[in-house]
């Protein structure tokens, strides 16, 4: 049989040359530069998220929606309530203090109830708590309330490059640098000129604005290019993250649909094609961690439904796409912003261009480059940053932030830019790419080795695990985690996130906890295997759950 993306592909080129008109062939190429996948069409997997009705699998239902037999089901109940009870009885004052302020905290209800499928998030909720809380971080370690120590994996959302002590040393120096001219906002701390000729040198451009946090700093990038190139749409790729704001967060999760944004396929000629034939696009956006997974969401467990996650990283390849990107860009005028906000300095000293070779009009950075405190910076081109246009005096591009550039960040921005020159810190990044891929190799070997459906992918220090058969419940495996001491963020198993400071002989620790509770999910039945169980079935077969309810035909259990 002909594939279907082939068929349409003929169709769609068939169609423009019997039109013969640009805009029809714009179009065209426009659909052909689409992702088949939702992460390709927003407004799409828009409606599909608003069409997924409420359904949640009770007790009785919860421990076989696999088929698995009477004698497996109840292995997996004894092993769920244990490990339950094993959660809470260690960490009662966390759990405590979690539970008085959910309902108080909106951020705290979306990860507590997203951190699995959501038809098993009630009794996951009831029955397998996690706390929010720690009252220390010393060294790669964690410590709760009740004293629980757990190795950090969670890496702070990216921040974590250098390691938890080595933060709580620059935000100390950054404080004590700017303590002397205190919360003075609008003008300067002289560390702010030290601050620009260092990211000038980094990033290889010639201006620097500060702002708030990495999302900002997105939206000022792309602000500009607009303003400066008078043209109105963005182009994203399919699966990035730039931060939560409209535009560049097109699909679920965003009240309204897509409006000014293109969203084409990564790693594509299909998406060049589109950048040369358009005379619209003001930039295109790039996160390089989507060459860990490219044109799939950030991964989390919550979308753990068949046990399907795919992931892998070729640095010459991604290498070569940017090349060629860089390349349609300076052929069309389109400016090339690359984000860095969570990849910054975790792949070389000099960001991800220094790693893949290529030199963006507009680079963005966050997280780590605040020395742990928050902050979003943007470097460009001269002709790119400048906020005001000098033929016509009214005519501004205005950006501007309370706290912008206030002291005490950028003490702890000037600190770090310092350590990031030293020996000491020179000396992690050598031979890192070979070190960490054989951490990876190894975790990878022994997983293997006895036979456990895990293996792991790696971009550098940020790692993601991935499973080699279906099943409906891999994401039981971050509480497994949890149990052997392994702190993760609330994406669970999506998004494992080392630092630069992890010693081999605490990396032999994470693998030996990891080990220990895969053994435990293999030994409570998570991992049985039907012999009908494939990825495409249990695809149906939720498929088929979701239609019931819709319908009003399946009983929906009301949440605890």
């Amino acid at each position: 049989m002909t594939p279907p993306e082939i068929t349409f592909t003929a169709v769609a080129a068939a169609a423009a040359l019997l039109v013969g008109l640009p805009a029809a062939r714009r179009r065209v190429l426009l659909s052909l530069g689409k992702h088949p996948s939702l992460t390709g069409h927003s407004r799409m997997a828009k409606r599909l998220g608003r069409w997924i009705p409420a359904y949640h699998y009770g007790e009785e239902e919860f421990f076989g929606v696999d088929e698995a037999p009477a004698e497996v089901q109840q292995q997996r109940r004894a092993g769920f309530m244990a490990l339950g009870q094993r959660l809470k009885a260690r960490s009662t004052r966390t759990l405590d203090l979690t539970a008085a302020a959910r309902a108080g905290l909106s951020d705290l209800q979306l990860t507590g109830r997203y951190r699995v499928p959501f038809q098993f998030s009630p009794h996951v909720m009831k029955h397998l708590p996690v706390g929010a809380f720690w009252s220390e971080a010393t060294g790669n370690e964690l410590i709760d309330l009740d004293g629980n120590r757990y190795l950090d994996l969670t890496g702070s959302y990216g921040v974590n490059l250098l390691g938890v002590d080595a933060y709580k040393a620059l935000i100390a120096q950054g404080s004590h640098m700017g303590e002397q001219l205190g919360p003075v906002l609008g003008g300067y701390h002289p560390c702010v000129a030290d601050n620009v000729a260092r990211l000038q040198a980094i990033s290889g451009l010639d201006e620097v604005s500060f702002h708030m946090s990495g999302t900002e700093a997105v939206m000022q990038a792309v602000r500009l290019a607009r303003y400066h190139t008078g043209k109105r749409y963005l182009v994203r790729f399919s699966g990035a993250y730039h931060g939560w704001w409209e535009d560049v967060q097109p699909g679920p999760g965003n009240p309204l649909p897509p409006r000014e944004t293109y969203t084409l396929r990564d790693m594509d000629d299909r998406a060049l094609r589109v950048l040369r034939s358009r005379k619209d696009i003001a930039c295109v956006l790039v996160n390089p961690l989507q060459a860990l997974h490219p044109n799939r969401n950030a991964p989390g467990d919550s979308t753990l439904v068949n046990g399907s996650r795919s992931a892998g990283f070729d640095r010459q390849a991604y290498a070569d796409w940017l090349a060629r990107l860089r390349r349609v860009c300076d052929e069309t005028g389109i400016v090339l912003i690359l984000d860095e906000v969570f990849v910054g300095f975790r792949l070389a000293p000099g960001g991800a261009q220094q790693y893949f070779g290529v030199q963006a009009d507009m680079v963005c950075y966050g997280k780590t480059l605040g020395g742990g405190l928050p902050v979003g910076v943007v470097c460009g081109k001269r002709d790119l940053m400048r906020r005001f246009d000098p033929q016509r005096p009214a005519d501004l591009c205005f950006a501007r932030g309370t706290f912008n550039a206030h002291p005490y960040v950028m003490g702890a921005m000037n600190a770090f830019l310092q350590a990031l020159h030293s020996p000491e810190v020179q000396a992690m990044y050598e031979g890192m790419d070979e070190r960490w891929s054989s951490h990876a190799r190894r975790f990878n070997e022994a997983l293997a080795n006895a036979e456990y459906p895990v293996r792991v992918e790696a971009l550098s220090t940020i790692w993601t695990l991935t499973y080699t058969q279906a099943g409906r419940y891999h994401w039981m495996l971050q509480y497994y985690l949890r149990d052997a001491g392994l702190a993760l963020s609330w994406v669970g198993t999506g998004r494992i996130v080392f630092n630069l400071s992890y010693t081999d002989q605490e990396m032999e620790v994470v693998l030996q906890r990891l080990l220990s509770a895969c053994e435990a999910m293999r030994r409570d039945g998570w991992w049985w295997q039907g012999a009908a169980l494939d990825r495409g079935r249990i695809a149906r077969q939720v498929l088929g759950e979701m239609v019931l309810a819709r319908l009003g035909l399946r009983p929906r259990q009301m949440e605890s």
